[in-house]
């Protein structure tokens, strides 16, 4: 190799990056310091608001108005307190039982119904948001954009399928790529120090968010469901976490010289009264290798060992080795074969066969074709099926090489789509959290087998409510149950 090429190439990475560096550090709004930055404020801002959307269409908003209310007030009012006031924060609820919180650059923080449904008062709600808000104010979703991008680059990597695919493949873009990037401890560290600031301002007791993160750590989600990853996935656990937050609230109790610190625990727990607790099996339920939806009144087969996430926008069904997958989502489209045009259109796919065809009686629209990828082809199976208005889709597919293997697999899931009748399986009931009042002392134990929680239940009841099942209650406190 040529010594002088190899200096002159030296060289000149070196001017690129003194470049990049000069024109790329901004001071971080809660430090004060200096950083390596390649997103501009207004690009964060143009970034939450392309995210905001998918993350809505892909998850689902909880539908309930008071509290859509109530935890965007209280964002606001944390917001307002934050090293980045002049944002507008916007805060909502995902119709998710993932237990997680998480934001995106430009001021949108978000809250599964799965969280909610593990916090016991305001003063801990107004931490975890708190804590949210400081993960945006201290800018860490941005770093992370930038260090992703600069570790990118001259590698030439790429998305697996075409851009134009995604929306088909179910591969999400970037801004919702980041909800899957853990921050570091120091980012997290960082969040709940600005966490403590900014709610023990606001007048919360901020010991309370230390509450929170002891019962997740008994809950311990593990695994992502429904394609959103638990708290622990995005949000590593620095040491001494409780500890830390216990002295930064002394310390800022300290600064604010105030004695008296709100909780509001009957008044949270009143807005999240008959919330869905878990999975809800209104919108989409498997039973018995059988994927159901009430709602929509369909149903159709699952293969035997393969994993189902469904969300609020399709289901996704990936076989044990993931070297295979079936998508069902909703085309926009009016008729089968227009949806099969725009498919081939937008996907630039190529066509090894297309042929119109009828699916229990509905008619639909079926193609075999082959998309090119930056690591090669995969061979698609695309049914295009109307049932009543709607044009379902469903594509399966794998490498191209593989296929013939699994083409039996996805003919024989998405050809037995059909009407579901059975009104056992439509009139299902989601499991919701109620409020139960204690009439007399005694231990939780003892006020859940009163209400009737099952034994084996039990504990799963005492993390909900943020508690040991041997802790005493007195009379006239509101405890959680679970209900059909």
């Amino acid at each position: 190799m040529n010594r002088q090429i190899v200096s002159k190439t030296v060289v000149k990475a070196v001017v690129v990056a003194l470049i990049v560096w000069a024109v790329s550090c901004a001071l971080n709004p809660v430090t004060g310091k200096r950083e390596f930055m390649l997103m501009s404020a207004s690009g964060e801002l143009a970034m939450g608001q392309q995210t905001n959307p998918q993350i809505l269409q892909t998850f689902g908003k909880y539908e309930d108005a008071d509290l859509a209310r109530y935890v965007a007030a209280l964002g606001k009012k944390m917001g307002a307190l934050s090293h980045q006031p002049n944002l507008a924060y916007t805060i909502q609820v995902l119709d998710s039982p993932v237990v997680n919180a998480f934001a995106v650059p430009g001021g949108y923080v978000y809250l599964t119904r799965g969280i909610l449904a593990y916090i016991n008062d305001e003063a801990e709600l107004a931490g975890v948001v708190a804590h949210e808000i400081g993960h945006i104010a201290a800018r860490h979703s941005a770093q992370q954009y930038s260090k992703a991008q600069i570790a990118q680059l001259g590698l030439g990597l790429g998305a697996v399928v075409s851009k134009t695919f995604r929306k088909y493949a179910g591969i999400a873009q970037v801004g919702v790529e980041m909800l899957f990037m853990s921050f570091s401890r120091s980012d997290e560290r960082e969040a709940d120090a600005l966490g403590v600031e900014y709610s023990s301002k606001a007048g919360y007791d901020s010991n309370h968010m230390a509450n929170l993160f002891v019962s997740l750590e008994r809950l311990n989600p593990g695994e992502a469901q429904g394609g959103l990853p638990g708290w622990f996935s995005t949000h590593p656990n620095p040491p001494d976490r409780i500890a830390a937050i216990k002295r930064d609230t002394l310390a800022w109790r300290e600064k604010i010289q105030e004695t008296q610190f709100a909780t509001n625990r009957d008044q949270y727990l009143k807005q999240i009264d008959g919330i869905v607790f878990g999975e809800d099996p209104r919108q989409g339920y498997v039973e018995g290798n059988i994927f159901y939806h009430p709602q929509l009144r369909f149903q159709f087969p699952v293969p035997a060992g393969w994993k189902v996430n469904n969300t609020a926008s399709q289901v996704q069904m990936i076989n044990q080795d993931q070297n295979a997958i079936i998508l069902f989502s909703l085309a926009p489209e009016k008729t089968p074969l227009a949806a099969a045009d725009a498919f081939i259109n937008e996907s630039k796919a190529v066509v090894v066969k297309s042929e119109s065809t009828k699916v229990n009686g509905m008619p639909a629209h079926r193609i075999i074709s082959d998309i090119i990828t930056e690591q090669g082809a995969i061979r698609v199976m695309s049914y295009f099926i109307q049932k009543e208005k709607t044009v379902y889709v469903f594509l399966g597919y794998t490498e191209q090489a593989r296929f013939d293997g699994y083409s039996p697999v996805f003919d024989q899931t998405i050809g037995r789509f059909k009407n579901l009748t059975d009104s056992k399986k439509i009139n299902v009931k989601a499991d919701r959290l109620a409020l139960k009042r204690t009439t007399t002392r005694g231990s939780l134990r003892q006020a859940l087998g009163k209400f009737g929680g099952p034994e084996v239940k039990l504990e799963d009841l005492a993390i909900i409510n943020g508690m040991k099942l041997d802790d005493a209650l007195p009379a006239n406190t509101i405890i959680k149950v679970v209900v059909k």
